[in-house]
């Protein structure tokens, strides 16, 4: 898929595929996302004391991907294209 990088003319790809992934991080609860980073540190944090150590880390690399998430969700709610297109 290619879409354009430019910010001069009709860039009808690029928004109409923004638009979709608006749509259904939209729909999801921002405080999901904290849930998930959190059961991810909770989940990291037993399988470390259960001697998993390998397993902890990985689940724990799965935290700042989560929060990164839920910030993107809560900035297109405030600020993304629903804020100017309310059709």
């Amino acid at each position: 898929m290619e879409t354009e990088t430019s910010t001069h003319g009709n860039n009808r790809t690029e928004d109409r595929f923004t638009k979709t992934v608006e749509e259904y991080t939209g729909a999801v609860p921002s405080s999901a996302y904290l849930g998930i980073a959190v059961a991810a540190m909770a989940a990291a944090l037993a399988l470390q004391m259960a001697g998993r150590g390998k397993w902890g880390n990985f689940i724990a690399q799965w935290v700042p991907t989560w929060l990164i998430i839920g910030l993107y969700n809560k900035m297109v709610k405030l600020e993304g294209h629903d804020r100017y297109d309310r059709g």
